[in-house]
């Protein structure tokens, strides 16, 4: 008799711990799931980040080019001015003896020039073509010919 009860005892302890064993499983096996997908999320979030970054980096080196392009626009266009002096700029005013009608180039296309804006006009300042203003004569333009 005393075989049968420590005999039921220790059934009654392994029936009782083996659902504790199969939880303790099932908990580890979800814990390394989560730090798998924990491990992938963060694989993705550097991907992401890489891939921004060399976005930023692309960006960053096509707005250096576009500066340096248009420094060099700038730099040529301070080397050398319209006209046969060569001291004619941008933001600058016509002088009084290009607004006679004679220097106002109205065939602009045959020229090769694009259309001039509401209120102003291309004049040609000998091998060069300004775009000034028709009222006040500020030059809002300058195309050097050769």
């Amino acid at each position: 008799m005393k075989k049968n009860i420590a005999r039921a005892m220790i059934a009654v302890m392994l029936a009782a711990s083996l659902p504790a064993i199969a939880q303790d499983r099932g908990y580890h096996q979800d814990r390394a799931q989560e730090r798998r997908e924990d491990r992938r999320d963060y694989r993705d979030d550097r991907r992401d980040d890489r891939r921004e970054d060399r976005r930023d980096y692309r960006d960053d080196r096509r707005d250096a080019r576009r500066d340096m392009r248009d420094d060099r626009r700038d730099d040529r266009a301070r080397n050398r001015g319209a006209g046969p002096r060569h001291d004619l700029y941008r933001g600058q005013r016509l002088p009084s003896n290009y607004h006679n009608r004679q220097y106002v180039v109205d065939n602009w296309r045959s020229h090769r020039l694009s259309a001039p804006p509401r209120g102003h006009h291309w004049v040609q300042v000998g091998n060069d073509y300004v775009l000034a203003a028709i009222a006040t004569g500020v030059i809002a333009s300058v195309f050097l010919g050769n």
